[in-house]
C-alpha cells in the first residue's frame, strides 16, 4: 500500500492524467480528473512504466527532461476554498450521490450537514461503502460527479466549518 501511495503521488505530482499496469495477478488503473488534455504527461506515464519495471519497489525518480519547471508565483493568489474543511475519500472506488439511480442525492451544496451524516457512497470491489461527514457545517462544493471513479485521498465535498 505505501508503493501504492508513493506511485500516486508520483503521478500526481506529473500531473499524469491516466496509468495502468498489468503485471500476471496485479493489476493497477489510475485515472485523475484534470481540466489539462487527457494526452498531457503520457511521456510521464512511459517513464512511470519503466521505473516500476526496473526495480520490485517503488522509488520516484527526478522530473523528466521534457517537464516545465513550476512558475514561481508573481503575486501571491487568494484561495477561495481557504478555511475550508476539505473531505477526502478514504478508499479508490466509484462515486455515488445517492442511494440508488433516480433516488434524490444525499446532500447538495448549501445543504447542512452533521459529523457522521452520511454524505455519498463509494462503490470499491462490488461493496457499497457509505461516507461519513467528517466535520459538521455547510457543504460549499461537491468535487467529483456521479458514477466517476476516484481515488484515495481525492476531495470529494467542500466544508464550511460552524
Amino acid at each position: 500500500m505505501k508503493d501504492l501511495r508513493e506511485l500516486i503521488e508520483f503521478l500526481r505530482e506529473y500531473q499524469v492524467a491516466e496509468f495502468d499496469l498489468d503485471r500476471g495477478d496485479t493489476k493497477i488503473r489510475i485515472k485523475f480528473a484534470q481540466e489539462s488534455s487527457p494526452s498531457s504527461g503520457i511521456a510521464d506515464i512511459s517513464k512511470a512504466v519503466n521505473a516500476i519495471s526496473a526495480s520490485s519497489t517503488f522509488t520516484p525518480s527526478a522530473p523528466p527532461a521534457s517537464a516545465e519547471p513550476a512558475a514561481s508565483p508573481a503575486t501571491p493568489s487568494v484561495d477561495p476554498e481557504a478555511g475550508l474543511h476539505i473531505l477526502k475519500s478514504p478508499i479508490v472506488g466509484t462515486y455515488y450521490g445517492s442511494p440508488s439511480p433516480g433516488a434524490p442525492p444525499f446532500v447538495s451544496p448549501g445543504d447542512h450537514v452533521e459529523k457522521g451524516q452520511v454524505i455519498c457512497i463509494v462503490e470499491a470491489m462490488k461493496l457499497m461503502n457509505e461516507i461519513e461527514s467528517d466535520a459538521a457545517g455547510e457543504i460549499v462544493k461537491c468535487h467529483v460527479t456521479n458514477g466517476q471513479p476516484i481515488e484515495f485521498g481525492q476531495p470529494l465535498f467542500s466544508i464550511r466549518e460552524g
